[in-house]
C-alpha cells in the first residue's frame, strides 16, 4: 500500500483497552466529528447528527446497557453517531451508508491522531436502538446508529484482516 490513508488503513484496529491517564482531549474529539462530516452522503443529506460523550457516569451507563461495549469503561470518551433519516424516500434508504462512512472517517481520523476507537454497533437491534433513545433522550425520528469507543490505545492487536483474491471477481 503505501500512501498515507493506505498507511491509515492498514494501522486501524478495533481498541478494547485503553488507557484511563490519557483520555482523548476535546480537541481531538473535535477533529473526529469534523473528519466524520466530511463523509460522503446520498444526495448530501448528511443524515448524522453527533453525542461527545467524556462523562464517566454516562460511559459507565453505555457498558450497562450495550453489552459488547464494556471498553467504555476505560475509553474516557465515546461518540454516539445518532441517523437523521430525511423524509423522502430515496436517501431514506442510504442512511445506513451515509452514517457508516461517516464512522468509518471517525475511525481513520483516530488512527492518525494517535488514538485508538472501537465501532459498537447499534441500529438495527431494537433493543439497543431503544435503550440509547431513553439515555440520550433521542427523537423517534431519529435513530442511534452506533457508538464509538476513543481513547489512547493501551494493546495493540494483530492485523485480522487480508487481500483475499478468491473473493473478487474480475469482468
Amino acid at each position: 500500500m503505501g500512501n498515507k490513508i493506505s498507511e491509515l488503513i492498514e494501522k486501524r484496529r478495533s481498541i478494547r483497552k485503553y488507557k484511563s491517564d490519557k483520555p482523548a482531549t476535546a480537541e481531538q474529539l473535535k477533529q473526529l466529528l469534523e473528519a466524520a462530516m466530511l463523509a460522503p452522503s446520498a444526495r448530501n443529506t448528511r443524515p448524522w447528527e453527533f453525542i461527545a460523550i467524556t462523562k464517566k457516569e454516562i460511559l459507565e451507563e453505555i457498558a450497562k446497557i450495550h453489552s459488547h461495549a464494556q471498553m467504555c469503561l476505560s475509553a474516557g470518551a465515546a461518540i454516539v453517531v445518532v441517523a437523521v433519516p430525511p423524509k423522502d424516500a430515496f436517501p431514506f434508504a442510504f442512511f445506513p451508508q451515509d452514517c457508516g462512512a461517516a464512522t468509518q472517517n471517525i475511525l481513520l481520523e483516530a488512527v492518525s491522531l494517535g488514538l485508538g476507537t472501537c465501532w459498537c454497533g447499534v441500529y438495527p437491534n431494537e433493543e439497543r436502538v431503544n435503550d440509547f433513545r431513553k439515555l440520550f433522550n433521542i427523537e423517534e425520528d431519529k435513530i442511534p446508529f452506533c457508538v464509538i469507543a476513543v481513547g489512547t490505545p493501551d494493546e495493540s492487536p494483530d492485523r485480522r484482516g487480508s487481500y483475499e483474491e478468491s473473493r473478487v471477481k474480475f469482468i
